[in-house]
């Protein structure tokens, strides 16, 4: 599938990095489970139009989900930008006959996605509902986005960190798709490191999760869909990162850093971001991903919600239902635990 797939990503401008064939058949092998793979596809002429890769989960319901999983920050089908309807009608029909028996639930799905326009063929009951808030800046080189910080003596302080950079002999390379894979491994590495005896994202730790990104990020890289950089003082990396990319954004995956470097006075957030606006030249946008951190907001990100899209037939909208509800619980539990901490502040 991988030369066909990669075609028709070319041609959908809203795909993410994670809707690349790479990132998403190499989750499989990592992540899939045998008997679970639903693959919708749309021909004509032999040449794919349309594509929807999914996952049939049981568990908390019966549900149709895309590839990606929670590693993955955005979810959306492939659709050829230049269609006129026709491959989206047939996408839209075949979506609706694996509805019959499971909803069909995409979380992450970012504004202007091409799932929108199956949205909107949909002939079934359908809802969307809030799900993570990510934050976007422009693509635009670092200087501008300096310009964006609220007072000269903020824009100042940015500018010093940089110098300190430079000072420091700070290097920065971009390591081509041979050395990906021992890249990676530092990146891996580095980052355990950095979270030693602090609460860390336990998955990026796992076995599965490094055979993943060493499967997937070397075709990305030599397709242009992934960069990784490496930070190096007096010879020494002290730093990765990894940065995916598409036509309609830029986004800092993940990132390993010694602690050292934080001893040397070093602002890592300048640091990673320096080099990911370099990457994001020409873009739709950079991307911080998902979660509103607050170092996050020092940059006046704009915010953009992802939507989650459920999408059933009246044979099962009593699925649709039950997970609206559940997606209500788990908002009104977010909302009692962030009133508990604040009263705890206070």
């Amino acid at each position: 599938m991988a030369p066909a797939w990669e075609r028709l990503y070319g041609r959908c401008a809203a795909a993410t990095p994670f809707q690349s064939h790479a990132w998403l058949h190499s989750w499989w092998l990592s992540y899939g489970r045998p008997g679970r793979l639903r693959l919708l596809l749309v021909r004509s002429g032999g040449e794919l139009l349309a594509a929807a890769p999914l996952m049939l989960v049981r568990r908390p319901l019966p549900a149709l989900v895309p590839l990606g999983g929670a590693i993955s920050d955005y979810a959306d089908v492939l659709l050829d930008d230049a269609d006129d309807g026709p491959a989206a009608l047939a996408l839209t029909r075949a979506l609706a006959g694996a509805a019959r028996t499971a909803l069909v639930d995409f979380r992450e799905v970012r504004p202007g996605a091409a799932l929108e326009r199956i949205h909107d063929r949909w002939p079934g009951p359908r809802r969307t509902v809030p799900d993570s808030l990510c934050l976007e800046l422009p693509a635009v080189p670092m200087e501008s986005l300096v310009t964006r910080l609220p007072s000269n003596k903020a824009q100042q302080r940015v500018r010093a960190k940089l110098r300190k950079l430079d000072a420091l002999g700070v290097e920065r390379r971009v390591v081509g798709p041979q050395e990906v894979a021992a890249a990676l491994g530092r990146l891996l590495e580095l980052h355990r490191l950095q979270w030693q005896g602090r609460k860390v994202t336990s998955e990026h730790l796992q076995p599965r999760f490094r055979a993943h990104l060493e499967r997937a990020v070397g075709p990305m890289v030599r397709s242009g869909s992934a960069a990784v950089t490496e930070f190096r003082i007096d010879g020494e990396v002290l730093a990765v990162d990894l940065t995916l990319l598409s036509r309609s954004l830029a986004g800092g995956y993940l990132y390993g850093a010694h602690p050292g470097l934080r001893a040397r006075k070093a602002d890592l957030a300048v640091m990673l971001l320096d080099a990911c606006t370099g990457q994001a030249a020409g873009r739709g946008a950079l991307s911080l991903l998902r979660g509103d951190e607050p170092y996050k907001h020092h940059w006046r990100p704009e915010p953009v919600a992802n939507r989650r899209f459920l999408l059933a037939r009246r044979t099962t909208a009593p699925l649709l239902t039950a997970a609206l509800g559940e997606a209500a619980a788990r908002q009104r539990g977010k909302e009692v635990l962030h009133w508990w901490r604040e009263r705890r502040r206070c």
